[in-house]
C-alpha cells in the first residue's frame, strides 16, 4: 500500500506584515490572506498529486483575530485527505506579534484541489496523520467532503436560477 503523512505534505512559511498588506482600518486585507494561504496550500497539494491542480473550494474559512502591521503571519498547510482525483488541504495562519512574541491563531480553512488531468488520479491509498490536530482533522475527514457534495447537490438545484444578464 502507497502511502504518504500530513508531514510529507507540509508547507510553512512566514510573511512579515507590510503596509501594501493593510485595508482601511489597518489590519491585514482578508483577500490577501486569502492569497497567500491558495499558494501555501496548492503546493502541499502538489506534494501527494504531483500534477497540475486547480483550487476548486475553500470551505470552513474563519477569520479569527487580525493582524497588523507588528505581527508576522506563519502559514501552514498539509493534506487532511483525499479521493480520487481531490485533495483536501487544511490552512492555518498563526500570528505572532513582533514587539512581544504572543502567538494567535488569526485564520484558518479547508481548500479542496483537483487534479486537472481527468485521466490522472492521486496515486497513494493511505494519508498517515502523525500529530493529534492532523489526527483529529484526518479523522472528520469523510464527514466534511460528505458536507461538501451535499452542498453541491444543493448548488446544482439553484444555479439555472442565478442570471448573469446585467441588471440595468
Amino acid at each position: 500500500m502507497k502511502t504518504i503523512s500530513c508531514n510529507d505534505t507540509l508547507v510553512v512559511s512566514n510573511h512579515r506584515v507590510l503596509n501594501a498588506d493593510l485595508n482601511e482600518h489597518g489590519t491585514v486585507y482578508g483577500g490577501r490572506i486569502l492569497e497567500l494561504v491558495d499558494g501555501q496550500a496548492s503546493i502541499a497539494a502538489m506534494r501527494v498529486a504531483r500534477r497540475m491542480t486547480a483550487t476548486a473550494a475553500i470551505d470552513n474559512v474563519q477569520f479569527l483575530r487580525p493582524f497588523d502591521l507588528k505581527d508576522s503571519m506563519c502559514m501552514e498547510a498539509y493534506v487532511t485527505g483525499f479521493g480520487k482525483r481531490s485533495i483536501e488541504v487544511f490552512a492555518k495562519v498563526i500570528g505572532e506579534h513582533l514587539m512581544t512574541g504572543e502567538r494567535f491563531l488569526g485564520f484558518y480553512c479547508f481548500m479542496t484541489f483537483v487534479i486537472l488531468d481527468a485521466n490522472k488520479s492521486v496515486q497513494y491509498e493511505k494519508l498517515i496523520a502523525e500529530t493529534q490536530e492532523q489526527k483529529k482533522l484526518t479523522e472528520l475527514y469523510l464527514q466534511r467532503r460528505k458536507s461538501r457534495q451535499d452542498q453541491q447537490q444543493t448548488q446544482q438545484n439553484f444555479l439555472s436560477d442565478i442570471s448573469v444578464e446585467k441588471p440595468w
